[in-house]
């Protein structure tokens, strides 16, 4: 199953994809909401050219959990794409993930803030989705039976 993830923002849309058996994510692309380009139509058009069976997209939650300004402008969002897409839409908790890809790319990379703005959102949806990925492929190993 294609699963497409989302790192969604007011300027750029962060995508990535995970392999045709659900396991492993990778980034994908990053697209830039000017020009009057529409953040629905762009996720439509993702989706529909890779062919996603689900599209995860990323709340982005307080620490405490409670749904701040961007969780709730993800969550209209949802509300949004759910006429516009015919696959299902799920949420995942992305606490941290952004902070987390842009230390990454600080630390280990010593990435202009320049270029970290191109890949930091695609990365951030490549943690989302992987996160996603792993939750399911824990559920469904859980069946009793220990994988060597």
């Amino acid at each position: 199953m294609r699963i497409i993830g989302l790192d969604y923002g007011d300027v750029r849309l962060g995508f990535a994809m995970s392999d045709p058996a659900g396991i492993i994510s990778m980034p994908l692309c990053m697209v830039e909401l000017k020009h009057g380009l529409k953040a629905e139509t762009e996720v439509k058009r993702i989706c529909e050219e890779h062919d996603a069976e689900k599209l995860v997209i990323g709340l982005p939650l307080n620490m405490n959990a409670s749904a701040g300004p961007m969780a709730l402008k993800v969550e209209a969002f949802i509300e949004r794409l759910k006429p516009i897409l015919k696959i299902p839409i799920e949420k995942w908790d992305e606490r941290l993930s952004t902070s987390l890809v842009e230390r990454m790319l600080v630390e280990e990379s010593d990435m202009s803030r320049a270029k970290r703005k191109g890949v930091r959102d695609k990365l951030a949806a490549q943690v989302i989705l992987q996160g996603y990925l792993d939750k399911c492929n824990m559920s469904n190993n859980t069946s009793g039976d220990e994988q060597v």
